[in-house]
């Protein structure tokens, strides 16, 4: 099959890095389907609705993919959702709703694209750098990422008998809709950037490129790819603590 004749699935595509990686994959020859949460303000303008969270959704997209397009050669889970919050202090169920996005999610999307996905083709999960790094105040969001990455690693090696490739991609921080919030908080991008090597964000393009190179290379296979500017050799910044002097 040619590279023109690929059929990619964004899930959390509507926005972001998600968008990026979509416009990237349709650039490269995908047709690509994005599937996300009903559309906000900015989003794109095609796509499905998932809710990642939900078996029945999950399934029913890749149905719904396979009955349109006969096939499903690239599959991207960015969908995700952050929190803040001490473990003494988190509420149980705000907990449960970061790791049933991130992690069950992210599982649910795995299974049934693990299904979908064509012999030879590509599943890449988006994790973080909290995957290896912890941050105060961000237990359910570290939690769930790092359990993302070797949910990658499992998939890996289940799906290597149909030479299916499973890698993910770690990214630093990089600016986003989701995280100019946070960025408007005095004292959180200068103590990011001052423990990045490289001295800035990153931008969806860039996460969006390493994406493109991973869907095509056919003798990668649980990887999960630090993709931060060096962000990983340093420390975390202290987010809660600029959060709470802030709104102190």
């Amino acid at each position: 099959m040619d590279q023109g004749q690929r059929v990619a699935v964004v899930v959390g595509g509507a926005s972001g890095i998600g968008a990026a990686i979509a416009t990237a994959l349709e650039a490269d020859g995908c047709t690509v389907v994005v599937a996300d949460l009903p559309r906000e303000e900015g989003s794109r303008e095609d796509g499905y609705g998932v809710d990642v969270t939900d078996e029945a959704s999950v399934e029913a997209l890749f149905a719904a993919v396979l009955a349109e397009h006969g096939r499903v050669d690239v599959v991207v889970n960015s969908a995700g959702v952050s929190t803040l919050g001490l473990l003494t202090e988190l509420d149980v169920a705000e907990f449960r709703r970061v790791v049933d996005v991130n992690l069950t999610g992210a599982f649910l999307v795995l299974k049934h694209a693990g299904r979908a996905v064509a012999d030879g083709g590509a599943v890449i999960s988006l994790t973080s750098l909290n995957a290896r790094q912890p941050g105060t105040g961000m237990g359910a969001y570290c939690a769930a990422k790092a359990g993302l990455a070797m949910l990658t690693e499992v998939a890996a090696l289940e799906l290597a008998p149909r030479r299916v490739r499973v890698n993910a991609i770690s990214p630093g921080l990089v600016l986003t809709p989701l995280t100019a919030p946070a960025m408007d908080i005095a004292g959180i991008e200068d103590d990011y950037l001052a423990n990045t090597p490289l001295g800035r964000a990153g931008l969806p393009e860039e996460i969006a490129a390493a994406a493109v190179y991973i869907a095509g290379a056919l003798w990668l296979t649980g990887e999960v790819l630090d993709l931060n500017g060096g962000a990983h050799l340093q420390r975390y910044p202290d987010i809660h603590g600029h959060v709470m002097r802030a709104f102190a």
